[in-house]
């Protein structure tokens, strides 16, 4: 899956909050096409005419604020998320390093899905709020917020109510897995050249491709999660969900039944769609604010521009830089006193 790449001239403070920055951005800027998305996999009666159609019943039924319902709970959920993320995925790439500190194609994006299910384990409550708050109306709600839909959930359904369609998060890995894989084996034979010699905008393309298919692929786990968050017996009509089920394997069972195989992969147009804008203007807001902290750290002359500062060893992390700077500082005071 695309990601932003880490830069050792950034600390680990500056490396999380432009991040965080970037994830908040992109996020709330495609809210409206993952308000459709959800919608459309729960099934609420927004989605009944097409992708098109689902912006003017939303926008008609709920007003501008509806397109952004849920968005709280989407970008707080990013900063745990991340922090989880990094931190697991991580220890486990230093785990399958061979002796020479490398480490496979294969290995590294399995760390990085099991990474992604410890750190959506931690944060699972929060993307349940999320759907809840998307699937019911802004108008009439149930829910008044984050904080109150969490603990609501808790109150009247249970801890476990937090954590349904959890296991599908799990299942739904392994096809996002083998998507990012397939991607990226045969990306030297998309591009004719070999992966060191990427252009930043094949890279850029290269991450919506796999972004993509992965999505694609692992697509029906998450319709039938979505289903399972929104549906409660203490909503209005079951949560808006359009198909009653009793667990998983019957959810499964039901939307195939009653909706169709093709129904599994409802609202896949929005998410599609998201992709290339989520992923710019996550790369273009990282590049941002990674620009202002290089500058802070004096590796460059400006923050609107790329040019290296003079005489800075790049390769340097910024403790050792700033290390460096001070050694070079008390040098030219005790050649100065010397002089004296």
């Amino acid at each position: 899956m695309a990601s932003v790449k880490k830069d050792d001239r950034l600390t680990s403070s500056q490396s999380f909050m432009c991040v965080g920055f970037a994830g908040f951005f992109s996020k709330t800027f495609t809210s409206p096409l993952e308000v459709v998305k959800i919608k459309s996999q729960v099934g609420t009666f927004h989605c009944k005419r097409g992708f098109l159609e689902s912006f003017l019943l939303i926008y008609q039924n709920e007003g501008l604020r509806g397109f952004w319902k849920g968005n709280l709970a989407s970008c707080l959920r990013l900063i745990p998320y991340t922090a989880v993320h990094l931190t697991t995925y991580k220890k486990l790439v230093h785990l399958h390093m061979d002796e020479l500190g490398f480490i496979s194609q294969w290995r590294a994006i399995l760390a990085g899905g099991l990474a992604g299910a410890v750190a959506s384990l931690t944060t699972y409550p929060l993307e349940v709020a999320e759907t809840r708050l998307i699937a019911q109306n802004c108008r009439r709600p149930v829910y008044m917020g984050v904080v109150h839909t969490i603990s609501k959930i808790y109150r009247n359904e249970g801890l476990l109510a937090l954590y349904r369609g959890f296991s599908l998060t799990l299942l739904g890995a392994i096809p996002f897995s083998i998507g990012c894989y397939a991607v990226h084996m045969n990306l030297d034979k998309l591009w004719q050249e070999p992966s060191f010699r990427f252009t930043p905008l094949q890279n850029f393309i290269n991450g919506c491709l796999a972004a993509g298919v992965a999505q694609t692929l692992s697509y029906p786990f998450e319709t039938v999660k979505r289903k399972m968050q929104a549906q409660s017996a203490r909503l209005p009509h079951l949560g808006g969900v359009d198909v009653h089920f009793t667990g998983t394997m019957d959810c499964f069972i039901q939307v195939v039944k009653n909706k169709g195989v093709l129904s599994l992969w409802n609202g896949l147009t929005a998410n599609t769609i998201k992709v290339v804008p989520y992923f710019g203007l996550l790369f273009t807001c990282f590049e941002m604010c990674k620009q202002v902290s290089l500058y802070r750290n004096g590796y460059i002359v400006s923050p609107l521009s790329y040019k290296l500062t003079p005489g800075v060893d790049q390769s340097l992390g910024p403790s050792e830089l700033e290390e460096a700077k001070r050694y070079l500082k008390n040098r030219d005071f005790g050649s100065s006193l010397g002089k004296c």
